[in-house]
């Protein structure tokens, strides 16, 4: 079964204070997304999406695609502002695109089979990859359908430079998602964090609570319901310049509403990310360790055959 791999590199980054998706980290300029589809590949991953601005493509193309095209197939899909269903216009005074919901929506035209979702600017870990793609090519179709969600443990996913946005999970015993609820500023606190509820209500976290970091197993089955709730949305907020048609709210609505499943899968790799400028050291440094640890080779993508080709682990 042929897998694909959709990477979210739309996003502006404006509190990294540039285009860290490009970013390198790695000893021959790497970037952090550049490991997770190396992890990707070895899992049996083949193809490889990126949604980009379309100002940005040439740049992809020419650095990330141009290593990565030497061992995967590697395709691109344009999330822009104007990427609405027919009879509907962006507002005057929006100027960014409409969110996960609406980057997963546009890489359509390039899947014909199950596929995961990731953030170009998180790292997950080859285990991670594994589960996702074991679900993958053993869960069939169903009624309603059943997609994956690799979660994590949300201490180790916060910044000490600052808050970041996280999708808190609610998960029954049976690891069957119930809910998922975004909260926009979740700082660190000791090995957990703390946030203020929308009532106003300061609440603290362990560090062992089940968080999303938007790595998604999908079906195609999932487009016709981006579909049907990006109109929704638009209906609703379409209006507001800042909105935004996010990925967790959408698939939380399809299992309010029991549209589908979501399986919560636990066990994971080593998760590090970049939101702002401090957090690119933390990274180097992980990804150096696991150089150091022969989890990766000192040139990721040299050719077949090299002392640095593709090992499993």
């Amino acid at each position: 079964m042929d897998l694909s791999l959709v990477v979210l590199a739309a996003g502006v980054g404006s509190r990294y204070g540039g285009l860290k998706q490009l970013d390198g980290v790695g000893p021959a300029d790497e970037t952090l997304m550049e490991y997770s589809i190396f992890d990707a590949a070895r899992e049996g991953f083949q193809r490889v999406v990126f949604v980009v601005r379309p100002e940005t493509e040439a740049l992809f193309r020419a650095t990330v695609g141009q290593r990565i095209g030497r061992r995967l197939e590697v395709a691109y899909a344009h999330q822009t502002l104007e990427g609405l269903p027919e009879g509907w216009t962006p507002p005057s005074d929006r100027d960014k695109p409409w969110g996960t919901g609406q980057a997963v929506l546009v890489s359509e035209g390039e899947i014909d089979g199950p596929f995961a979702v990731i953030n170009a600017d998180d790292f997950y870990g080859q285990e991670s990859f594994h589960n996702v793609a074991r679900f993958l090519t053993t869960t069939g179709n169903g009624d309603p359908p059943v997609f994956a969600l690799q979660g994590f443990e949300i201490g180790p996913t916060l910044s000490d430079a600052g808050s970041v946005s996280r999708g808190l999970c609610q998960v029954d015993g049976d690891d069957w998602l119930e809910s998922i609820n975004e909260v926009l500023e979740v700082w660190r606190d000791g090995s957990g964090g703390r946030f203020t509820d929308r009532d106003g209500v300061q609440r603290t976290l362990r560090g062992d609570e089940p968080v999303s970091m938007n790595m998604w197993g999908f079906t195609p089955a999932i487009f016709d319901e981006l579909r049907r709730g990006f109109r929704e949305f638009l209906t609703a907020s379409g209006h507001l310049p800042k909105s935004e048609f996010l990925l967790p709210a959408s698939v939380q609505t399809l299992i309010s509403n029991n549209r589908a499943r979501v399986k919560v899968l636990r066990e994971s790799g080593q998760w590090c990310g970049m939101t702002y400028p401090e957090d690119r050291a933390r990274a180097a440094s992980t990804i150096a360790g696991m150089i150091s640890a022969g989890v990766y080779p000192d040139d990721l993508w040299a050719e077949p055959g090299s002392q640095s080709q593709i090992r499993s682990t």
